[in-house]
């Protein structure tokens, strides 16, 4: 195997040194640290992602996919804040012992490094530091965007009486990784593209601004990450079940049921939940129209805390995912 600073030229620089010709970077890689330079009226949002073998991604995942979706976890989270993405870092942990072998590290590390580079180039994100060291396989990527001063989309911000929303469709990660599990590889497949390749909503949120209330990504599944934003407002929800988007696909791979229950709590669709008020949603509709998205009413906040459905299903049972919960990913 290379090392780590000849590995770091070979798959990584490339989009360093292009960052730091522009994009605000005063110095870029080759130092102990990043120099930035925001513009002015901006307020800089900055979240950091972990993503973990055979927690976050199966170790047979491939390669192109890891990069992908490391960063597209990471990036989710500025588009829950309505921030637009500026720089990343990225810190690349690899094991040896999976690559002993120069051309099959070669291999990885160059689809590795393809999907990452793409998403982004995608999302005009510069690839500005970061390190590589020797362990379990592991990615830790920080984002760091901006928003215009006093814009920024948050979860403290809903209201009684404001409804709840979400982008896209719902269980297609959870699906995806039940499609995995049983053998499915083609990632042409919607479920297995929506678990393997998510892609953030970053000009939805930007696209949000001002519309909505509240926000946040969907990672943890939704009523996990509703919970979330009626802790953070202070707020009840009522939702219809049956007002839920599923993913393409869904339905036929697991049954209703289990459907149901990927939608809200099997996490991964890094989907945006906003609340906004219902004068707002129409306006809300048509910018994401725009984008090629839809935006679906699903319930409404309330006084009352804790959350319900409108055919008094019950869904307290539903729990979504939790590190450190004892159970199994």
């Amino acid at each position: 195997m290379l090392a780590e600073f000849d590995l770091i030229r070979r798959y990584f620089m490339s989009s360093q040194e292009a960052a730091t010709a522009s994009n605000g970077v005063t110095l870029g890689c080759g130092d102990d640290a990043t120099l930035l330079l925001p513009p002015a009226g901006q307020q800089l949002a900055v979240s950091v992602d972990t993503s973990v073998v055979n927690v976050h991604f199966p170790h047979d995942a491939p390669a192109f996919a890891v990069g992908h979706r490391a960063l597209a976890v990471a990036l989710s989270d500025l588009a829950a804040m309505g921030a637009t993405s500026r720089w990343c870092w990225m810190a690349l942990t690899l094991d040896q012992r999976e690559f002993a072998d120069d051309e099959a590290t070669h291999a990885w590390l160059t689809d590795y490094a393809r999907g990452f580079h793409a998403l982004n180039q995608q999302h005009a994100t510069g690839l500005v530091g970061g390190d590589v060291t020797s362990g379990a396989l592991s990615i830790g990527v920080t984002v760091m965007g901006e928003v215009p001063v006093g814009e920024a989309l948050t979860r403290s911000g809903a209201q009684a009486g404001d409804v709840i929303a979400v982008t896209g469709a719902l269980g297609g990660g959870a699906g995806g990784l039940a499609l995995w599990q049983r053998g499915e590889r083609d990632l042409s497949h919607p479920l297995l593209s929506r678990y393997l390749l998510p892609q953030p909503r970053l000009a939805a949120g930007v696209a949000l601004r001002g519309l909505a209330t509240a926000a946040l990504d969907i990672s943890d599944g939704l009523l996990a990450d509703l919970g979330h934003l009626r802790e953070a407002s202070q707020v009840g929800a009522v939702l219809d079940l049956d007002a839920l988007p599923l993913a393409d696909g869904l339905e036929d791979a697991l049954g209703r049921n289990a459907a149901l229950q990927a939608a809200l709590c099997g996490g991964d669709d890094y989907e945006l939940l906003v609340t906004l008020s219902a004068d707002n949603v129409s306006e809300a509709q048509q910018r994401l129209a725009a984008l090629g998205l839809s935006l679906t009413v699903i319930g409404r906040c309330r006084r009352t805390l804790g959350v319900s459905a409108t055919d008094k299903t019950d869904i307290s049972g539903y729990v979504g995912w939790q590190h450190f919960s004892g159970e199994a990913p």
